[in-house]
C-alpha cells in the first residue's frame, strides 16, 4: 500500500535529511512510525482541531501533540500570551510573577497539591516525586503497574514482571540493573498482585505510582473501585500514592481523575496541558512532603528553565480558560456523540472502542483490555492498516496501537462527522 510518506517528496527528503543526524531520524521514538510502518510525515502548521504537513496535506487531528491542546492549535489567547510574555523576555533564571501566578492556578484546580514545583517535562516531574517520596519516607521501594508509562528516568525503566510482582530488571540499554532492582511492577486493575506481595518489601516502600487512567497501554481507564481500594492500600501500609496526571490532568476534568473519581493522592505530576502546548510541567503533594525539597530540606531538584515564563504564560492562559467548566460539558457531550457513532462502526470489526471523557482508542481486540498483558493481544497490524488508511482519507490518529486518541474543544460537529465517514471508510 502507497502511503503519503512514501509518496510526498517533502516530507520524505526531510526524512532522508534528518536520519543522517538525528538517531532515527526523530527526537522521539513513537514519531518515527516504526509501530505502523513507513516513514514518518512532517507537519508545518496548525490551527484549531487540524494540521497540514509539509507538503500541504491538510489532517483532522487526534493525537493533539499527545495530549495537551485540549484548545486546539494556536488558540489566539493562547498564541497571544506566549507572544507578549517573550517580547518581554524568554528566560531569566531568577523568579517570576507569571509562574507565581500558574502554581496557584494550579493549587486551586488540584486542592491535594498543597505545595508543588514547576519543572520542564513530565519525565522531570515523575523522576523529582519518586525522590521527594523516598526523602520523605526514608523507605526504598517504588511499585509501579505494568504498561503506565511514567517517563524515561531510569529508575521506572523495567521489563514487565509476571502475574506476581518481582523486583524488575532494565527494559533499555544502558541502565544499570541496580537502577531498577528498587522497582517492583504489579498488574493495573488488580489489587490481588499488590496483596500477594511480602511483607518485607511493603514495609521499604515508598511509594507507588501510577496513572489514574492508563493512556500508554492504549486508553485503559480503572476498573470499579480500584483506585479507591488502592488508596485505601496505601493507607494502610503507610505508602505514599503518586498519581502521574500527566494525560488526566485537566483533561478527564479540571481537576483531573482525582477529581472525577474522587481520590485523594498523595503526591500529583502533571505535564501536557498545564503547559498549554509548551514544554512545562509540575509535580505537588501535601505540604509536610513538599516540605524535604532544598532549599528547606535535604532533597535536591533544580533546574534552569523551571517556571519558564514564556512556557508558565502559555499554561496560564490555557488553564483560565478551562476553568470555565461548562467548556468540558460542552467537550464530552460532542464526544461521547462521536464515541456512539464510532462504537458501531467498530462492532464486528475483530475491534473494540475504549472511551474517558474525551479520550478514546480503538483496539483489534474483541474487548476492550484490562491490563497491559491483554493489550499485547491486540492485531497491531490492522491497526497499522487502520492508521494509514485514515491518514489518506485526511484523519490523524496515534502511529501506535498502544497510545491515546484525544477530542479536543476545537472540534467541531462537521469535523467530527467527516472524521466518522473516513473511519467508516476505513475499517
Amino acid at each position: 500500500m502507497e502511503t503519503l510518506s512514501m509518496k510526498d517528496s517533502k516530507s520524505r527528503d526531510l526524512y532522508g535529511t534528518a536520519s543522517q543526524i538525528m538517531p532515527g531520524g526523530v527526537n522521539s521514538p513513537v514519531r518515527a512510525f516504526n509501530a505502523v510502518g513507513g516513514n514518518p510525515v512532517f507537519m508545518q502548521s496548525g490551527k484549531g482541531c487540524r494540521m497540514k504537513d509539509v507538503d500541504g496535506n491538510e489532517y483532522i487531528d487526534f493525537v493533539g501533540s499527545w495530549g495537551p491542546l485540549i484548545l486546539g492549535h494556536a488558540h489566539p489567547e493562547v498564541v497571544r500570551a506566549i507572544q507578549q510574555r517573550a517580547a518581554e523576555g524568554t528566560t531569566f533564571g531568577a523568579p517570576t510573577t507569571v509562574e507565581v501566578e500558574l502554581a496557584g492556578a494550579i493549587h486551586d484546580a488540584f486542592p491535594s497539591m498543597e505545595m508543588l514545583r514547576l519543572v520542564s517535562s513530565g519525565t522531570e516531574a515523575t523522576m523529582s516525586a519518586l525522590r521527594v517520596a523516598r526523602g520523605f519516607t526514608g523507605k526504598n521501594n517504588i511499585l509501579k503497574f505494568i504498561g503506565c508509562y511514567h517517563g524515561h528516568h531510569d529508575s521506572l525503566l523495567t521489563a514487565a514482571g509476571s502475574g506476581v510482582a518481582t523486583f524488575d530488571l532494565p527494559d533499555s540499554s544502558g541502565v544499570p540493573q541496580n537502577y531498577t532492582r528498587n522497582t517492583i511492577s504489579v498488574v493495573y486493575n488488580d489489587m490481588e498482585s499488590l496483596r500477594r506481595l511480602p511483607a518485607e518489601i511493603l514495609e521499604d516502600t515508598a511509594a507507588v505510582i501510577l496513572e489514574p487512567v492508563a493512556a500508554n497501554m492504549g486508553l485503559v481507564p480503572p476498573a470499579e473501585n480500584f483506585l479507591a481500594e488502592l488508596r485505601q492500600f496505601t493507607l494502610d501500609h503507610d505508602i505514599l500514592l503518586i498519581f502521574d496526571e500527566v494525560i488526566s490532568g485537566f483533561r478527564v476534568s479540571f481537576g483531573g481523575a482525582q477529581e472525577y473519581f474522587g481520590i485523594r493522592p498523595d503526591i500529583t505530576c502533571l505535564g501536557k496541558i498545564v503547559g498549554g502546548g509548551m514544554p512545562l510541567a509540575a509535580y505537588g503533594g501535601r505540604a509536610e512532603i513538599m516540605r524535604v525539597i532544598a532549599p528547606l530540606g535535604p532533597v535536591y531538584q533544580a533546574g534552569t528553565l523551571s517556571g519558564n515564563p514564556v512556557a508558565s504564560a502559555a499554561g496560564l492562559a490555557t488553564l483560565t480558560i478551562l476553568k470555565d467548566r461548562s467548556l468540558y460539558e460542552t467537550l464530552n457531550l460532542r464526544a461521547n456523540k462521536f464515541f456512539s457513532a464510532l462504537s458501531k462502526l467498530v462492532s464486528g470489526k475483530q475491534a473494540s472502542l475504549s472511551t474517558l471523557g474525551s479520550m478514546f482508542t480503538i483496539f483489534f481486540r474483541s474487548a476492550p483490555p484490562q491490563n497491559f498483558a491483554e493489550a499485547k493481544e491486540c492485531d497491531t497490524k490492522a491497526y497499522s492498516q487502520l492508521f494509514w488508511k485514515l491518514l489518506e482519507q485526511g484523519v490523524y490518529i496515534a502511529p501506535s496501537q498502544f497510545e491515546t486518541n484525544f477530542v479536543g474543544m476545537a472540534h467541531e460537529e462537521n469535523d467530527l462527522d467527516q472524521a466518522l465517514s473516513a473511519f467508516a471508510k476505513a475499517l
